[in-house]
């Protein structure tokens, strides 16, 4: 099969309980849609794969990784400032996002397929030392850094669209030239996390080869299209070894937390363009991560539109 897409309700437990945007039912609202459609049959279908603590370790500091851990035993408090709460299990489930998607590499680099999507993954908030933004690890960052440290693929080209700056990868990645990093994003003067300005364009040997583009609250398909140009045509002139999307749909319009209008079909093309990319660069490696998106049908449809581009 051309694409492997990862379904399974260990994925599932990675979420922070009813009425919590981040429900566990997130999975399940997608895989529904995605039955509608014949996408199960359509792709080859990757069980849910647990992360080691060497893995996490690729991106994470110890401390951090053993406060998580003693946290997921007790179930109590928050893993940040107030937005990520531990529960019982949370080093489990968080590690399972991480494996599943280090699995989607493996895969890959094996010559099993071509691409991968993962809809419970892209936590692109959680910092080597924290979680953030209800992101507890960072498996993007993990991701990146297994690319380079275990396979010896230095150019990784990461492209963002979730309404949600992806401070975690940007900031740990800002002085890397070898991370392409394009980020399409609300203004961070009207949304969490309140980063990802233009002028933030990597720093040191990696200035220029960060790409922060805000757009104001309201933001359609038509600003979607002004500003998707820029974004491939920077990762063109990186010519990266691989690609990384993280595909968020709380960009499309009628998210309870954010003010984005886009339509899943501005996830349709740029899945559509990275895919070409990828081909043209990266032997055709891609892999796609759901990332944010807590109106149910909008992540369903979003979501779906993403693995169709890929089939096609």
């Amino acid at each position: 099969m051309r694409v492997r897409l990862y379904h399974g309700e260990a994925l599932a437990t990675y979420g922070f309980g009813s009425g919590h945007p981040f429900g566990h039912d997130r999975q399940a609202a997608f895989w529904q849609e995605a039955l509608r459609q014949g996408l199960d049959w359509q792709t080859e279908i990757g069980a849910p794969v647990p992360g080691t603590e060497d893995d996490l370790a690729l991106f994470h500091t110890a401390d951090y990784i053993a406060r998580v851990r003693r946290q997921s035993l007790s179930g109590q408090g928050y893993l940040d400032a107030g937005d990520t709460p531990a529960f019982p299990g949370v080093f489990e489930a968080g590690a399972v996002v991480v494996g599943t998607v280090l699995d989607g590499l493996k895969n890959i680099l094996e010559g099993r397929c071509r691409r991968v999507f993962v809809p419970i993954a892209g936590l692109h908030h959680a910092r080597r030392d924290s979680a953030s933004g209800f992101c507890v690890f960072n498996d993007i960052g993990v991701l990146i850094e297994a690319l380079r440290r275990r396979h010896g693929i230095q150019r990784v080209a990461y492209v963002d669209i979730d309404a949600h700056h992806g401070d975690g990868v940007f900031y740990a990645f800002e002085d890397d030239p070898d991370l392409i990093f394009a980020d399409i994003h609300e203004d961070g003067r009207y949304l969490y996390p309140g980063t990802g300005f233009a002028n933030e364009t990597g720093t040191g040997a990696a200035k220029g080869t960060k790409l922060n583009i805000p757009l104001e609250p309201g933001a359609d398909d038509a600003a979607f299209h002004r500003v998707w140009p820029q974004v491939e045509e920077f990762v063109r002139a990186g010519r990266p070894e691989f690609i990384i999307l993280q595909a968020g749909a709380d960009s499309v319009a009628g998210d309870p937390i954010t003010h984005m209008q886009f339509t899943p079909a501005a996830h349709a093309h740029a899945t559509t363009r990275l895919c070409a990319l990828a081909d043209e660069f990266c032997q055709g490696r891609i892999i796609g991560l759901g990332g944010g998106g807590y109106n149910r049908f909008n992540l369903a449809a979003a979501w779906t539109r993403v693995v169709k581009a890929m089939l096609e």
